[in-house]
């Protein structure tokens, strides 16, 4: 029975994998996952499976062309509107049902490369950092109470009472002795640690509203998920900036409304620091991912591409700008981006994205570059 249970919930995993890379793309535009993910999972909605049967009819009962009426009379039972439409609250069960199933962030990271096609990341530098931790995964006979297996100890217990008759099923009671105790115990294993870092920069000027930081949230979400499958583990750093930038924590970034100008080189001046002083580029894989409407105050160009060319760029496995269309911004700044440094830099990236459908072929561009 153990071993149909267990293939049966393979056989459905299955199936909500498949249900979900059929959809990749609905479930990326719309989001639907941000707000149900927990520290290692994700819930899905996916439409509910139901076992084919029969529904039985009215046996003649009435319908349409059947009985009595007038022009205007409403179809049904009685005279009475139909199921569905408006009138009285019913009874019937309704269809459509969604189920919400709990997927693990890699394997949604595995769906995701597969759908785009991503090449596995190929690190830079020292990209293989590991430290000893130790790991509860065996059992013995000795060690501290407060590391005593109690299930395992009562198991034996009760196996030693039936073995010697000693079990009484009509008055269970089973008592451990010394020798029935069982601890946790644990081995020494290299842990891969942190060694990649995401840079997240947004513009939170007034003219980036709520529907274009919803892009940039939902963008973000998928690009930690790949990118904490490959490295197994990331650091994130988040950066807002208006004429001026600060450093935030994530609801922050991605819920603040300021107005004024637009100074892009204060978000770059604030990336670099942060690689000089706490990310250097010796000890990790960098990624920069900077999103705007196109808006920068005209002469902060040359400062901006300064900064950009001599202290980020060198450093950095990727940096990506996505531009999010706004029906304010005036969305110039992607032509002098690609203008000034064109194909100079490989691991400069840039997507437009115009809505909510364009995150998925953005991300493709971002993360299709094996970097």
């Amino acid at each position: 029975m153990s071993l149909k249970i267990e293939r049966d919930q393979r056989r459905f995993r299955q199936i909500v994998r498949g249900k979900v890379r059929d959809n990749l793309r609905k479930y990326i535009s719309h989001g639907e996952m941000i707000g149900r993910k927990n520290k290692d999972l994700v819930s899905i909605p996916v439409p509910q499976l139901d076992v084919p049967r029969f529904r039985f009819g009215d046996n003649g009962n009435g319908g349409v062309g059947q009985g009595e009426g007038e022009d205007g009379t409403p179809v049904g039972k009685g005279g009475q509107q139909r199921p569905g439409g408006p009138g009285d609250a019913g009874s019937d069960p309704g269809g459509g049902h969604l189920l919400e199933v709990d997927m693990t962030l890699d394997e949604l990271a595995d769906i995701l490369g597969d759908q785009l096609e991503l090449p596995n990341i190929q690190p830079k530098g020292n990209a293989s950092i590991t430290q000893e931790k130790s790991k509860y995964n065996s059992i013995r006979a000795t060690g501290p109470e407060s590391l005593r297996h109690k299930r395992r100890t009562y198991m034996k217990a009760l196996k030693r009472q039936i073995s010697t008759g000693s079990y009484e099923p009509n008055e269970p009671k089973v008592v451990p002795i010394k020798g029935d105790q069982q601890y946790r115990s644990w081995n020494t294993v290299n842990k891969p640690e942190v060694n990649a870092a995401v840079i997240y920069m947004m513009d939170v000027s007034g003219s980036m509203t709520d529907e274009q930081k919803q892009i940039v949230r939902i963008a973000a979400f998928w690009i930690d998920t790949w990118l904490a499958r490959q490295y197994g583990g990331i650091e994130t750093r988040y950066i807002i900036h208006d004429a001026v930038a600060k450093c935030v924590d994530e609801h922050t970034f991605y819920h603040t409304r300021e107005s004024g100008g637009t100074r892009i080189s204060s978000a770059y001046k604030t990336c670099a620091e942060i690689l000089e002083t706490e990310l250097p580029p010796s000890e990790w894989n960098l990624y920069c991912f900077q999103f705007s409407d196109g808006d920068n105050w005209g002469e902060d160009n040359e400062r901006a591409f300064e900064i950009l060319r001599d202290r980020i760029l060198p450093h950095v496995n990727l940096y990506c700008y996505g531009q999010v269309e706004s029906p304010y911004g005036s969305g110039e700044y992607l032509g002098h981006l690609e203008g000034r440094f064109g194909d100079k830099y490989d691991t400069l990236v840039t997507a437009e994205m115009e809505d909510r459908d364009a995150i998925y072929e953005a991300i493709k561009v971002f993360l299709g570059t094996g970097k």
